[in-house]
């Protein structure tokens, strides 16, 4: 999961099917997203394909339950949308 850093949007990475997080930075110009995975506190720019390992705190929350299966709900995911891997992709 992806927050966007600018309205707080919440997308899913480029490992889901849909890949929400990158077409909201398209669709709104808001380029720079952080990881919504719990622990995590990576940003990645979209304009200029650069990780920052880490930036300003946001506000809360700064994840997902840990306990809260992702992208959705089990068994609701196709299979075809997991890869298995978390990764620092956006």
């Amino acid at each position: 999961m992806r927050r966007c850093a600018r309205c707080g949007h919440i997308g899913c990475c480029d490992d889901s099917p849909a890949t929400h997080a990158t077409a909201h930075a398209k669709a709104t110009g808001h380029p720079v997203i952080r990881s919504f995975e719990p622990g995590e506190t990576w940003f990645w720019n979209y304009d200029t394909s650069q990780l920052y390992e880490s930036a300003p705190q946001l506000a809360p929350p700064d994840g997902h339950p840990a306990d809260q299966p992702v992208p959705g709900p089990a068994g609701r995911v196709p299979a075809t949308g997991l890869s298995g891997s978390a990764g620092l992709r956006p």
